[in-house]
């Protein structure tokens, strides 16, 4: 999915060219024709997620000066455009000083405005990286720091929020690098306790012999090398939320005790003459399915129950493709920015295959990537040759692995949008017109498979790889068009031939 840009401009034809301009740029437009129409849509309960902003400053009713005066009000740090017919000194100085992020004299032409945005995007993804690690460090994450855009992830996030607003014990489920501390940790943000301790245990690294001392204490002398006291995690976490990381590598002995602990809120600690009482909230993770453990014989069903409450399991990465871009944006602005890179943007051919990678290490695989692609490349535009990854040769019997369309390697480079940035916009002019041959060298009709994928690959390169365009402008749905990449992919990994003949 691309970057999402608010136009507001009262003037009709103005608008339209502001919007074929920025459509062409390689974003999504959300059009409105004056300023209270879009501060009622930036402060609705459904407002659309808007990336950027380009507003006129001369307009009847709400002018410019006053949407950035409302913006403010309302916190929303949206990084804004001005234009306006008007270019004096004055006017310039006024819009920055009420927050805009740039200025630029109407009629504006495309490679300006293209700068502009990639400058106010970056930006914006700097300053979200930035507000994010502090949010981290300070224990204050929510859930306006989880980045994505994806309709798999809508149902989680909704969840997740209602879970913050109580107490009741969480257990979040899914594969190694898709963010369950994140999650949870946007959980106790969100909620009550968020001025209290957020104490989180990987329940998978600690030895079996330190895992009771570490999780509920224990008193000196109550074990070879115990020269001091320790009150444990759930003391530490009182009055918070104690987060226990991969729960489902508890052993047996120590399951016993914690289940006690939830039942009773008390904690005994090694060596301890009487229980301590505790005020804890949990939210625990896993990486496994907790109910084949139990069936195993692995993991006390008692204690699944009382982990088990609000059970929430976040996609993959391979399931929610959409917020790949999103999060090559703001992995781009961080490690360019760590590593004093001046990295400007992706290419189109890179960012085609890497959104159609089946990442198993999902997001923290992803976010290693970028980092090594910031720190090894050469030039200020990352490629293919620095993602080794999304270089490899393909392997045809990978494509169904998750019954997902799955294009990777060269096979397939012809789908690949034109040069694009990190924010998706085109560097390189794109092709305005094709022509599509209708007979083969003998005279006869082509295949209507073999005019089909001409077809799409043309609307690809058109709309810069912006797949949901390509699927509107073709009538298609969205997993219609995966599936004929898929097997456009397969055929010409396989060289066309058919099995059966």
């Amino acid at each position: 999915m691309a970057a999402s840009i608010l136009i507001v401009d009262d003037d009709a034809v103005a608008r339209r060219l502001v919007e074929n301009m920025v459509q062409k740029c390689g974003y999504e437009t959300v059009v409105v024709d004056s300023g209270d129409a879009a501060i009622a849509l930036l402060t609705a309960s459904d407002a659309p997620a808007i990336d950027a902003m380009v507003l006129d400053l001369v307009m009847p009713g709400l002018d410019g000066m006053g949407v950035l005066a409302r913006l403010r009000e309302a916190g929303l740090n949206l990084p804004v455009i001005v234009q306006t017919a008007h270019g004096g000194i004055d006017n310039v100085v006024s819009a920055m000083r009420a927050g805009a992020q740039d200025f630029v004299v109407k009629p504006v032409g495309i490679e300006r405005l293209q700068v502009s945005l990639r400058n106010a995007l970056n930006t914006s993804a700097l300053k979200g990286e930035l507000q994010r690690i502090k949010h981290s460090r300070e224990g204050r994450l929510t859930f306006a720091d989880i980045i994505t855009r994806s309709e798999a992830m809508a149902g989680v996030l909704r969840t997740a929020q209602k879970a913050a607003a109580s107490t009741i014990p969480v257990l979040i489920e899914g594969e190694s690098g898709v963010g369950k501390e994140l999650f949870a940790r946007a959980i106790h943000g969100s909620g009550e306790r968020k001025s209290r301790p957020f104490v989180a245990v990987n329940c998978g690294a600690i030895p079996d012999n330190l895992v009771e001392s570490i999780l509920f204490g224990h008193e000196k002398g109550a074990f070879t090398g115990a020269t001091e006291r320790h009150t444990g995690k759930f003391v530490e976490a009182s009055s918070g939320t104690l987060f226990l990381d991969e729960v489902g590598e508890l052993p047996l002995a120590t399951q016993v005790k914690l289940l006690r602990a939830l039942q009773e809120g008390t904690v005994e600690a090694v060596g301890g003459r009487k229980p301590v009482k505790v005020d804890v909230r949990i939210i625990s993770a896993t990486n496994r399915k907790l109910l084949d453990l139990v069936k195993n014989g692995q993991f006390r069903e008692d204690l699944f129950y009382r982990l088990h409450v609000l059970p929430l399991t976040i996609p993959p990465l391979r399931m929610r493709r959409e917020d790949i871009p999103h999060l090559l944006r703001h992995f781009l602005a961080r490690f360019g920015a760590e590593e004093n890179r001046p990295i400007t943007g992706i290419t189109g051919e890179a960012m085609a295959q890497l959104t159609q990678l089946e990442w198993p290490g999902n997001i923290r695989q992803l976010e290693n990537s970028v980092y090594r692609a910031v720190v090894m490349s050469e030039g200020n535009q990352l490629g293919l040759a620095d993602f080794p990854l999304a270089a490899a040769p393909a392997m045809p019997e990978a494509r169904h692995q998750h019954n997902e369309p799955l294009i990777v390697g060269s096979a397939f480079h012809p789908i690949a949008p034109a040069m694009i940035s990190g924010n998706e916009i085109p560097i390189v002019p794109l092709p305005s017109t094709g022509t599509l041959q209708m007979l083969t060298d003998t005279g006869e009709v082509r295949p209507l498979e073999e005019m089909e994928s001409e077809i799409i690959r043309f609307a690809i390169s058109h709309y810069r790889g912006q797949m949901s365009e390509v699927a509107r402008r073709l009538k298609i749905g969205r997993s219609t068009l995966y599936r004929k990449l898929d097997e456009a992919a397969a055929d010409l990994t396989t060289g066309g031939v058919d099995e059966a003949g």
